[in-house]
């Protein structure tokens, strides 16, 4: 049970595309709220491509959550949907005859409150990945009701996506709390640059804050990874928004 004086915290981390390290910074920041003296968990409602070991099903992006978090969730509230195919949500689910439910989601992420002092919550893919017929991620985001927190993979294009995924965000009535620039391509050109583009027109047009700049790491270490963030001033945004 959560022993903060104020309510649980919580949070949504989404990317600009798939595959730019959301896993990897929503790990960092797991690490930093358990440094900062907070039971912190993880969601991952969705996750497509499961493995089983010993009978049971895992994902490879859980588990690293799992890693990374000071409170375990049971496996079914952590991962209300877990798909063995690797493929997009929607795709995986007509497969397996699953149809995606947001209120169970709900249901799980407001149990998951009762067990840990913060949640982050990780999307899947980019902001607006479909998972039904009328409903995208951007839907999971709003259901939840939570701040969220871009993780922008530095790469060739990354400005006009942090920008639509800003504005996608945005457009939704939901607050983006800060962004995370995180190097997944060591060489590209003018990443300083970018990024101070990116910096700029985010926080004139949403407030939103640059909390770090991970560099390109290998192996990946969401340890070291933390250091680069500024868990301090996202703490102080997050409860300034959900109080």
């Amino acid at each position: 049970m959560s022993s903060l004086n104020h309510k649980p915290l919580s949070l949504f981390v989404t990317g600009t595309d798939t595959e730019i390290g959301k896993t990897f910074v929503s790990s960092a920041l797991l690490r930093g709220f358990v440094r900062a003296g907070l039971q912190a968990a993880a969601m991952k409602p969705i996750a497509a491509g499961a493995f089983e070991v010993n009978g049971v099903l895992h994902n490879e992006d859980a588990d690293q959550l799992d890693a990374a978090s000071s409170v375990l969730l049971p496996p079914d509230m952590r991962t209300p949907y877990l798909l063995k195919e690797p493929a997009a949500p929607h795709i995986a689910a007509a497969l397996e005859n699953v149809t995606f439910d947001l209120g169970h989601i709900v249901a799980c992420h407001a149990q998951a409150l009762q067990r840990a002092e913060i949640v982050v919550v990780e999307g899947v893919g980019g902001f607006r990945v479909p998972l039904t017929a009328t409903e995208d991620t951007a839907d999971l985001a709003v259901a939840l009701k939570l701040p969220v927190v871009l993780v922008v993979g530095m790469r060739l294009g990354c400005i006009s996506h942090a920008l639509l995924t800003a504005e996608a965000i945005a457009a939704r009535g939901l607050t983006l709390a800060g962004w995370v620039a995180n190097r997944v391509d060591p060489n590209m050109t003018f990443p300083d640059e970018n990024i101070a583009s990116i910096r700029e027109q985010l926080a004139r047009a949403y407030d939103a804050p640059l909390l770090g700049i991970v560099p390109h790491l290998s192996p990946a270490s969401p340890e070291l990874a933390a250091d680069q963030l500024d868990i301090d001033r996202l703490l102080q945004t997050l409860r300034h928004t959900q109080r």
